[in-house]
């Protein structure tokens, strides 16, 4: 899981098809001044190193009536407790994102619901069955950006 080296076509490639998944390849390639079967082997070289990992289509959540997104910080009350509890958090569907942490919580998730009344139920019919000590929630209204990390200047070490 350490750091991999990449070269200056490896960062451009992740710029492009970081900012546009479906770009084509052969795009990709003209503006990398470089053969499509080489932007192809360089995919794949990513990939399988683990710096690629699929590519997604990011769904509107409010627009399939899930209206509700909020962030919960979870206290356990045994630290045993941790792979037990994330394997039932990852049977929640609600559940999208699971944190370990370090702070005051130990463990974060993102959930999204149809509304608030749905969010308490997940709460209480699905997050206290599972033995927490308890939770902290806090709701949020709207997402203000989202982005991937940055693929520029990678090979500056600080």
């Amino acid at each position: 899981m350490g750091h991999h080296q990449i070269d200056k076509l490896d960062e451009k490639i992740l710029q492009m098809i970081s900012t546009d998944a479906r770009i084509p390849f052969l795009e990709v390639a003209r503006e990398c001044n470089v053969s499509g079967a080489a932007i192809h082997q360089r995919i794949q070289k990513l990939n399988n190193l683990g710096i690629l990992k699929g590519s997604e289509y990011i769904i509107d959540a409010s627009k399939i009536g899930f209206q509700t997104c909020s962030f919960v910080g979870i206290f356990l009350k045994d630290p045993g407790q941790f792979s037990n509890v994330v394997k039932e958090l990852g049977n929640i569907p609600e559940v999208v994102e699971c944190h370990y942490t370090t702070g005051q919580y130990d463990l974060f998730i993102k959930i999204y619901a149809r509304n608030n009344q749905h969010m308490l139920s997940i709460i209480h019919e699905k997050l206290q069955p599972l033995g927490l000590a308890r939770t902290e929630t806090l709701i949020s209204f709207k997402e203000a950006f989202r982005r991937n990390v940055p693929i520029n200047n990678m090979d500056v070490d600080d």
